[in-house]
């Protein structure tokens, strides 16, 4: 065979455009010059807000979109996280607060997050679908009452205030530039880790299980070893959102980790669409923009009722959710821009 043969024959190598993507380079430059053209508002309340969110459901995305475990103890874990913050580091609540620096006091959070997560998937990796569910919401439910009777660790009620985020290079990182570009970072990392994860062995090892646990098992695969390591994967991402959370806040209650917050964290998940990690962000996006602006105009006592009838439409059109959506509408866009082509 000739050179010229086996150049042909040769797979291309792809160069980095091709392996990162055109879209994902086109949004990310985007989001990098969103600050020049957005208000302070903007950027802490619709796009930071969104991206905390964002991760937060990117978790329970990553338990139900690869691993078939629907979660409702997401808010919870980062609840965890947040109060860490709160006793480990400085508060103006009169109720402990170490003082650690939040160099030591981030790791410590999210370390307790991850490992509380992997707790509550080791309690529910034995059951599946409802059950599931159930069994998170009981965890979920306990500890926002437990929470809130206790004085002793998380202040009850009224819960720790005067939390701030952290001034380092001389950057108060809770300004809105600074915590938009933070909550990026940690955004764009937690979306790149989850992308690449799905497509490790671990990531297809853990598909495989979601799909057929039965017959993975007898292949030789510790099931639950598996399904119990997504969760502290997931309580990582969690943790981050959660200390990502109270810093945005400077503050955290049980109202932070209640019912209806869980319940929040589910809707966005479901509306972006639990088969790729955007999904979470762009269900973020659609519900704190519905949070900030549509109250006003249906009123506090009707915001649920239009949540819930967006929700119901949304998963009557595509059941995938809005990238669901997309999917079926893209072929369609490219088969008219083809027609009208030259």
């Amino acid at each position: 065979m000739s050179l010229a043969t086996a150049a042909e024959g040769a797979t291309p190598q792809q160069n980095w455009l091709d392996k990162i993507g055109a879209g994902h380079v086109i949004l990310g430059t985007a989001l990098l010059l969103y600050p020049l053209v957005a208000s302070d508002f903007f950027l802490t309340q619709i796009a930071g807000y969104s991206m905390i969110f964002g991760v937060l459901s990117l978790s329970l995305m990553l338990l139900a979109g690869y691993g078939g475990m629907l979660s409702l103890a997401q808010i919870t874990v980062a609840g965890i996280a947040a109060y860490a913050v709160a006793i480990l580091g400085s508060n103006n609540s009169s109720v402990l607060g170490f003082g650690w620096p939040w160099w030591i006091v981030v790791p410590f959070a999210v370390a307790a997050a991850a490992v509380s997560s992997a707790l509550i998937g080791w309690i529910s990796v034995r059951t599946e679908g409802i059950y599931t569910l159930m069994i998170t919401l009981a965890i979920a439910t306990a500890t926002f009452y437990f929470a809130q009777q206790n004085y002793a660790i998380f202040n009850g009620h009224s819960g720790y205030a005067g939390i701030h985020a952290p001034v380092f290079w001389g950057i108060n990182w809770r300004d809105p530039k600074p915590f938009y570009y933070l909550c990026l970072g940690l955004a764009m990392l937690s979306y790149a880790a989850v992308l690449y994860g799905s497509r490790s062995t671990f990531g297809m090892t853990l598909q495989a299980i979601r799909d057929n646990p039965r017959r993975m098992r007898a292949l030789g695969y510790h099931v639950t070893a598996h399904k119990v390591f997504a969760w502290f994967l997931a309580g990582i991402l969690a943790g981050l959102a959660g200390v990502l959370l109270v810093w945005f806040n400077g503050r955290v209650s049980p109202g932070t980790i209640g019912v209806d917050v869980a319940i929040d964290i589910l809707i966005i998940a479901v509306i972006g669409g639990l088969r790729h990690p955007i999904g979470p962000f762009v269900g973020a996006i659609v519900v704190i923009l519905m949070q900030t602006f549509a109250i006003d105009i249906v009123g506090a006592e009707r915001f649920n009722t239009l949540i819930g009838l967006v929700f119901l439409v949304i998963v009557f059109v595509s059941p995938d959710g809005i990238l669901g959506l997309w999917g079926r509408i893209k072929p369609h866009l490219a088969q008219e821009s083809l027609r009208a082509g030259p």
